[in-house]
């Protein structure tokens, strides 16, 4: 018996090994500067559309100026653009926020109501203070931060 259980470790010692090897030659996860939420979210971070006292009018929560980039996940330009988000928070960290919300899970569908989402994707620039504004559709890096810099940090 003894025979077996030593065979049976020996044949298991290179597997053991490989795993370990493995595990230490993943490279670390890299930090993610957009952050994914949802409807839940969206009332907790920026506002709550469900309370009746706020009568339609948006107040935002934040403490900085955010985008939120609703998406799905088999839209072209929505993953065009994707990147150019990540670059975005990575540069205007501390500056703003830049939240997606996939619009065909089931906490946002709700909130993709609430805003008429009808293409994607679709931005909304949440200011400190003041109105939000929307874009549809994808553009490019530079106006995208030209937006950030006169709506959202009023560098004009």
């Amino acid at each position: 018996m003894k025979k077996i259980f030593f065979a049976f470790g020996f044949l298991l010692l290179p597997i053991f090994a490989a795993c370990a090897q493995n595990k230490e030659a993943s490279p670390a996860p890299q930090k993610t500067y957009v952050k994914h939420i949802d409807g839940n979210d969206f009332k907790e971070l920026i506002w709550d559309f469900s309370d009746p006292n706020n009568n339609g009018t948006i107040v935002y929560k934040g403490d900085l100026p955010c985008i939120v980039d609703f998406y799905t996940t088999w839209c072209g330009p929505c993953k065009r653009i994707a990147p150019i988000m990540e670059e975005l928070a990575k540069e205007y960290e501390g500056k703003i926020y830049i939240y997606k919300v996939n619009t065909e899970e089931p906490n946002s569908q709700v909130l993709s109501h609430v805003f008429g989402i009808r293409s994607i994707p679709t931005l909304f620039y949440f200011p400190k203070n003041g109105y939000p504004q929307v874009s549809q559709g994808a553009m490019e890096k530079e106006q995208y931060k030209q937006i950030i810099e006169t709506i959202l940090l009023n560098n004009k």
